[in-house]
């Protein structure tokens, strides 16, 4: 899991401006919540000049866009857990149960917090 308080995605929107970011949280406070992920470890040749490495790699979970995200960003947003027992099955359950958080945050829990760069605090 991976935490966060806000996210952007780049407005697709027709009358936004070119590579706007679009910041979305759970409310004006911007409260804690967290982004699913797969973490792993991969052995392979990146450069010849290396040769074989291991590596840790991280991937963020993605789903269908909801409500707020999809006419900014249609094609898909990050998994969102927002509750203790959704964070206990993520980081627990077997991987079939887990994958089942795999889904859209429901409509109306998202927020627009800001437009552009600078709109936000970091």
């Amino acid at each position: 899991m991976v935490p966060f308080t806000s996210f952007s995605e780049i407005d697709s929107r027709p009358s936004a401006p070119r590579n706007n970011p679009v910041w979305f949280s759970l409310s004006e406070d911007r409260p804690l919540a967290f982004f699913t992920g797969i973490r792993t470890e991969w052995t392979s040749v990146r450069k010849l000049k290396e040769g074989e490495v291991t590596a840790e790699l991280f991937g963020f979970l993605t789903c269908k866009a909801n409500a707020e995200v999809e006419p900014v960003h249609e094609r898909a947003m990050p998994v969102i857990l927002t509750r203790p027992e959704q964070w206990r099955t993520w980081l627990t359950a077997d991987t079939p149960e887990a994958l089942n958080l795999q889904r859209p945050l429901p409509d109306g829990l998202l927020r627009i917090v800001a437009e552009g760069t600078h709109a936000g605090p970091a």
